[in-house]
C-alpha cells in the first residue's frame, strides 16, 4: 500500500546498478518510475538511485563498488538476491513483476535489455577492444554477461528491447525467445532539447571560445570510446589540414580523458580538440555544435545521437541499430563508414555547407526524432505494465 493509502495496480521490483539520469539503461527507468510510480508501487535495488519520489518509491541499497564492471556485475549476483529475499521474508514485502537490466539478475519476469553481449563479442570485439588492463576488464565483462544471457533470457517472461535492430539480434542469436520479445524505443526530452534562437546560440560559442567561422562537431559517450569511434574522429580532425574544424568530446572518466588528452596532444590537433569530460547537462554543447559526429562499430539504441538530433544537429553516423531508423542520408544528415577517410569526408562536407544548409538539415532531424517523446515512453510502459497486470 502506498503511503497515502492508495492501492498500487501492481507492486514492482526493479533490479538495476545505477538509477541516474547519467546513464542510459537508469535514466529510462527514472522516467518509468516518475510517470507511473502513481498507478504502481516500486522498490529499486540499486547501487546509485536519484528517486523522483522517495515517499512513494522504496530504495533497496546495495553498498557495492561501481568500477570495474565486471566486480559490479559479479558482486550484484550474490548481494541482489539476499536484499531482495531479505525484503520478502523478513520485511514481508510481495512483488507482481521482478524487473531486471539484461542478465544481471538469474531470476526475473521482464528483462530490458540494451545490449547483447554474445553477438557483439563474435563481431566487434576485437576491432574496438581497449589496450592494457581497461581492455582486459572490459572483455571479462562481456564475456562474463554472454555466459548468463542465455539462462537469464530462458528463465523471463518477457524482453524488452529498445530498437528494432536489437530485436532482430536477440531473435538471431536466441531464436527459440522470439516471442517474448517487445519493442518499446527509448525516451529523448524533445522540448528540454529545443535549440535556442541564434542570438543565444552564439553567446554559448562565445563563452566556449569558438569563431564565427569554426565548424564545430560534437561527440558524447560515457566511455567505449575506441567502440564509438574517437579515435577515427581524431584522425580525421588530423587529416582536416587547414578547415576549421573543431571537436567538442563530452563523456569519460577522468583516467580516460588524460589518456586521450596525451594522444591528442601527440597528434599536434590539442588546439582544435577539448576533451570535456562527464557532463550532467549536455545541453550546451549540442547547442555549440553545428553537427554530432558518431562512427560508432555497435549500438542498441544511442541516446546521444537522438538527443543530438533533438537538439537541432545534423548526425554524421554510421548505420548502427538505433541510428538507422532514423538517419537519412543527405535529409538530416550523412552516413558514413567505419574508416578515418569517410570519417573525414563526411566531417568535410558539412564544413563546405552553408550554416543555412546545416540549419535545414538539423530541423528535419528534429522533426524526425518527434515520435520519441517522453510521454509516449511512459505510455508505452504504463500499456505493457497494464497488459501483464
Amino acid at each position: 500500500m502506498f503511503s497515502d493509502g492508495l492501492a498500487a495496480l501492481m507492486r514492482i521490483a526493479i533490479f538495476d546498478y545505477r538509477v541516474i539520469s547519467t546513464n542510459p539503461v537508469g535514466s529510462c527507468h527514472l522516467r518509468v518510475l516518475k510517470g507511473l510510480c502513481e498507478l504502481h508501487e516500486f522498490t529499486v535495488f540499486a547501487v546509485e538511485f536519484e528517486n523522483p519520489c522517495p515517499e512513494r518509491i522504496r530504495w533497496v541499497k546495495l553498498p557495492l563498488p561501481v568500477r570495474p564492471y565486471i566486480l559490479l556485475y559479479a558482486l550484484y549476483h550474490l548481494l541482489a538476491p539476499l536484499a531482495y529475499a531479505y525484503q520478502r521474508l523478513a520485511r514481508g514485502a510481495r512483488f507482481d513483476l521482478v524487473q531486471i537490466v539484461e542478465s544481471n539478475l538469474l531470476f526475473g519476469d521482464i528483462s530490458y535489455s540494451h545490449f547483447c553481449h554474445r553477438l557483439y563479442l563474435k563481431r566487434h570485439w576485437r576491432e574496438t577492444r581497449a589496450p592494457g588492463p581497461r581492455g582486459l576488464l572490459r572483455g571479462l565483462a562481456h564475456r562474463a554477461a554472454a555466459l548468463m544471457e542465455p539462462a537469464v533470457y530462458r528463465r523471463v517472461r518477457h524482453i524488452v528491447a529498445p530498437s528494432r535492430g536489437l530485436m532482430s539480434e536477440l531473435t538471431q542469436v536466441y531464436p527459440r525467445q522470439k516471442a517474448k520479445l517487445r519493442l518499446l524505443p527509448n525516451p529523448v526530452d524533445t522540448e528540454r532539447l529545443q535549440p535556442p534562437n541564434e542570438q543565444w546560440r552564439e553567446e554559448i560559442r562565445s563563452r566556449q571560445g569558438i569563431a564565427p567561422d569554426e565548424v564545430v562537431f560534437v561527440f558524447v559517450a560515457l566511455g567505449h570510446f575506441e567502440r564509438k569511434g574517437l579515435p577515427l574522429v581524431l584522425e580525421a580532425i588530423r587529416q582536416a589540414g587547414d578547415c576549421p574544424l573543431r571537436l567538442l568530446v563530452a563523456g569519460g572518466e577522468r583516467g580516460l580523458i588524460a589518456k586521450y588528452q596525451a594522444r591528442v596532444e601527440a597528434m599536434g590537433i590539442a588546439g582544435r580538440v577539448r576533451l570535456e569530460g562527464m557532463q550532467r547537462d549536455l545541453r550546451p554543447y549540442y547547442w555549440a555544435a553545428d553537427a554530432f559526429i558518431l562512427p560508432s562499430c555497435y549500438e542498441v539504441f544511442p541516446l546521444v545521437a537522438l538527443e543530438a538530433a533533438a537538439a537541432g544537429l545534423p548526425l554524421v553516423a554510421t548505420r548502427v541499430n538505433g541510428v538507422e531508423e532514423m538517419l537519412d542520408d543527405d535529409y538530416n544528415g550523412l552516413v558514413i563508414d567505419r574508416t578515418a577517410d569517410s570519417v573525414a569526408t563526411g566531417m568535410r562536407r558539412i564544413a563546405n555547407m552553408t550554416s543555412e544548409q546545416r540549419r535545414l538539415m538539423g530541423d528535419r532531424a528534429r522533426q524526425k526524432v518527434a515520435c520519441y517523446g517522453s510521454d509516449r515512453f511512459v505510455s508505452a510502459w504504463r500499456d505493457f505494465y497494464e497488459s501483464l497486470a
